[in-house]
C-alpha cells in the first residue's frame, strides 16, 4: 500500500506487515546477489560503551544480503581504534573500521586542505562522507544504507525494510528515506521535527511565499531520521553539510539531482527510540541548540540557492510567526499525547520552541553575516578532479591502520 500526501511528491511505502519479515529478507537477499549492499555507520567512540551498539550488531550479524559494513569511527586514540577493531569483529561479513583520527587519515586530509577541498568541520556529515569515499573506491557497491549507531529499539527487520524499495529491480527509486513513530518510555519524542522542524517549514511558507522546495520536505513525516538508503550512482555527485544539517542537507541533494518520484521514504518500525540530546540552552554548540541552529542554517541556505531573498526583517518576521505556530502545533502534540496515554511535559515544550525561536534569528544571522561561506563537503567527483590518487590512497591508509592493530 502506498500513498501520496502533501501535494504528492513523495511515495509513501506503509510496512503493513502483510509479508513476514523473513520473506522480505529473502527478497532483497535474492536482489542483494546483483546488487551488493553496503551498509555505513557512522560511530563515535563512545558509542562502543552505550547499551545501543552491542545489541545493534548482533542483530546486524544475523543479515545474510550484506556485502559489506563500512564503520566510520570519530574521537578515537590509537588505544581506542584497537579496541573498536576488536568491538566490530563479531560481524560475520566483510567490513572495515576507519579510523577517522588516524595520522594517515590526516595527511589526506592535509592534501584536500591544499587544494581547499577539506570538509569544514568534524561531525556526522564528514563521517559519513568519509565512508562512502572509501565505498566508492571500492567500486562494488550498489545500494548504500546509513543508519546511527544509537537505536535502543534495533531491529535487523528496520534495515531490510528501508533497502527494500532501492535494492528491487522493479523499482525506479533512487533514494529511500525510513520513518516511523517517535515514542518511548510512555512519552511522545522526536522534538526537533515536531516543534523546529514542522512548524518552521508551514511558517516559511507563510513569510517567503510557495516553495517547490518546502513542500518537498512537509512530504516527509519524518525529515530528520538518520535512516536512507542510496543507489550509488548518485554519491559521486553528492554535497552534504558537514554539521548536523546533514539529513536536511541529503534531502535537498535528493530533491536537486532527482525527480521527487524518484524518492521515497518507507515505514521501517512502529517502536524506535534512541539516545536522546539534551537542549543545552547554555551552551550554543553542543545539543539541541546547535542541533536546532545547523538545521535552519542548512534550510536557509538551500532556498537562497533556490532563489529567496532574505533580510533581517525576513528572518524577524520567521521568528514571529514560526512561534504562534509552534505553539499551536504544541497544544495538538499535548492532546494526541493525552488521547494515547503519553505523557508530556508542557514548559518543557515551551522552553524548547523558545530556544528555536531564538536559533532561527541566530542561523539567519550567521547566513547573512556570511553569505560567501561554502558549507557543504566537497563532491567525490570534485576531489577526484583535483587528486585523481586520494581515494586509492584512502584504501592503502586504511589497510594500513588495520594491519597495525591485527
Amino acid at each position: 500500500m502506498a500513498d501520496f500526501h502533501q501535494n504528492g511528491q513523495v511515495a509513501t511505502l506503509h510496512d503493513l506487515r502483510t509479508v513476514s519479515p523473513d520473506a522480505l529478507t529473502h527478497a532483497v537477499a535474492t536482489f542483494a546477489r546483483d546488487r551488493p549492499v553496503t551498509l555505513i555507520l557512522p560511530s563515535l567512540y563512545s558509542e562502543l560503551e552505550g547499551d545501543a551498539l552491542p545489541a545493534i550488531l548482533d542483530e546486524i550479524a544475523q543479515l545474510p544480503y550484506l556485502h559489506r559494513v563500512v564503520i566510520g569511527l570519530d574521537q578515537a586514540d590509537a588505544a581506542q581504534y584497537a579496541h573498536a577493531v576488536r568491538f566490530f569483529a563479531r560481524l560475520p561479513q566483510d567490513h572495515v573500521v576507519i579510523w577517522n583520527d588516524s595520522p594517515r587519515q590526516r595527511a589526506l586530509g592535509e592534501r584536500l586542505k591544499a587544494h581547499g577541498l577539506y570538509p569544514s568541520e568534524p561531525g556526522k556529515g564528514k563521517n559519513v562522507w568519509t565512508c562512502m569515499g572509501y565505498m566508492l573506491a571500492r567500486r562494488d557497491t550498489w545500494v548504500a544504507a546509513v543508519h546511527d549507531c544509537d537505536i535502543l529499539t534495533y531491529s535487523r527487520h528496520m534495515l531490510t525494510r528501508l533497502i527494500y524499495p532501492v535494492v528491487n529491480p522493479n523499482f525506479s527509486y533512487q533514494v529511500s528515506k525510513g520513518f516511523y513513530p517517535r515514542l518511548g518510555e510512555g512519552k511522545m519524542n522526536g522534538r526537533v521535527t515536531r516543534l523546529l522542524v514542522s512548524p518552521l517549514l508551514v511558517s516559511l511558507r507563510k513569510v517567503v511565499g510557495d516553495s517547490d522546495f518546502v513542500d518537498f520536505l512537509r512530504s516527509f513525516r519524518y525529515p530528520l531520521s538518520g535512516e536512507v538508503a542510496l543507489r550509488t550512482a548518485i554519491l559521486p555527485d553528492l554535497r552534504i553539510p558537514s554539521d548536523w544539517g546533514l539529513e536536511i542537507g541529503v534531502l535537498s541533494e535528493a530533491w536537486r539531482n532527482l525527480a521527487p518520484k524518484s524518492v521515497c521514504q518507507v515505514e521501517i518500525s512502529d517502536a524506535y527510540d534512541h539516545k536522546h540530546q539534551a537542549l543545552s540552552p547554555e551552551d550554543a554548540a553542543t545539543g539541541l541548540n546547535r542541533m536546532s541552529t545547523d538545521i535552519c542554517k542548512a534550510i536557509f541556505r538551500k532556498l537562497a540557492a533556490d532563489g529567496t531573498v532574505f533580510t533581517q526583517n525576513t528572518f524577524r518576521t520567521l521568528k514571529a510567526v514560526y512561534y504562534r505556530s509552534a505553539l499551536d502545533m504544541l497544544e495538538s502534540y499535548y492532546n494526541d499525547a493525552a488521547m494515547n496515554g503519553l505523557t508530556m511535559d508542557r514548559h518543557k515544550e515551551e522552553q524548547s520552541v523558545e530556544l528555536f525561536a531564538e536559533n532561527i534569528m541566530r542561523a539567519g544571522q550567521a547566513f547573512l553575516d556570511n553569505p560567501f561561506e561554502t558549507p557543504f563537503i566537497p563532491t567525490w567527483s570534485r576531489v577526484n578532479a583535483a587528486d585523481p590518487e586520494l581515494l586509492t590512497d584512502m584504501l592503502t591508509a586504511v589497510e594500513e591502520d588495520l594491519a597495525e592493530v591485527r
